[in-house]
């Protein structure tokens, strides 16, 4: 069986975390993904997650997170974690030309030097809108991976769907990169409008039975991560993910 791993930003609205990963933990899953939001008492998530089975291998840490390169190391050093993503860049961080997105990837090349010395994968998240073409021609995606060649890729395969590319193509020219992978599942076209469009990784219109398939032989990807960008029932989406991963060999 494939480990499935859970974004936890999918629970971001559940009333108790505590809760929620116990409920984790009795579902079967053991690893779980950090976002900017919960690092407020790293240690006291570090004893939670213990508690319930759980680990935290990699975690998200948005651009100012990462850019505090000593708060990030003493958390993710409490937490376990041992690859850190920067998970999405705001409109004001983008360009229709390649000047801004040059500039990220600039920044996050300095940031995976700095944090590989340390002993720490660091890599980028992708969403839709680094899959449009800039005015050179050239996508937000590829100007990363080009110009930050040492970062590793996180790709969130329904995002590339959405960014009405082939995420197979990607795969082919870029797999070596590609240390993770979002699992994440689209409903068919006019259902879930009140979950914006997503659906439980199974339930949707993205064939995950033999896309993993495909992740495993063409990409180095060593997590697992399910992820529902806003589920109705955050149990529902935990428990009908993980049951779909279980068939996986």
């Amino acid at each position: 069986m494939t480990t499935l791993s859970f974004q936890l930003y999918s629970a971001r609205n559940y009333p108790n975390q505590d809760e929620f990963l116990a409920k984790l933990g009795t579902l079967g899953y053991t690893q779980v993904e950090g976002y900017g939001g919960l690092y407020g008492d790293p240690a006291a998530l570090a004893a939670t997650l213990k508690k319930n089975g759980l680990s935290m291998p990699t975690g998200h840490f948005g651009p100012a997170q990462a850019a505090d390169v000593s708060t990030t190391l003493k958390t993710a050093e409490a937490l376990g974690i041992k690859k850190i993503i920067v998970p999405h860049i705001g409109p004001e961080g983008r360009s229709a030309d390649e000047s801004k997105w040059l500039e990220l990837a600039e920044t996050l090349a300095k940031h995976g030097e700095t944090y590989k010395k340390e002993g720490y994968a660091f890599g980028w998240h992708n969403h839709d809108f680094e899959f449009v073409p800039t005015t050179s021609g050239r996508t937000p995606m590829e100007i990363i991976l080009e110009t930050a060649p040492d970062i590793e890729w996180e790709a969130d395969v329904a995002w590339i769907v959405r960014g009405k590319s082939d995420p197979v193509a990607w795969f082919d020219k870029y797999g070596s990169r590609i240390t993770a992978v979002h699992v994440k599942d689209i409903a068919p076209a006019g259902q879930n409008a009140d979950e914006d469009g997503w659906a439980d990784v199974g339930h949707g219109v993205l064939d995950w039975d033999n896309l993993i398939k495909t992740v495993e032989a063409k990409t180095k990807a060593e997590y697992f991560v399910a992820e529902h960008d806003k589920p109705s029932d955050e149990v529902r989406f935990a428990t009908r993910s993980i049951a779909t991963a279980s068939k996986w060999k």
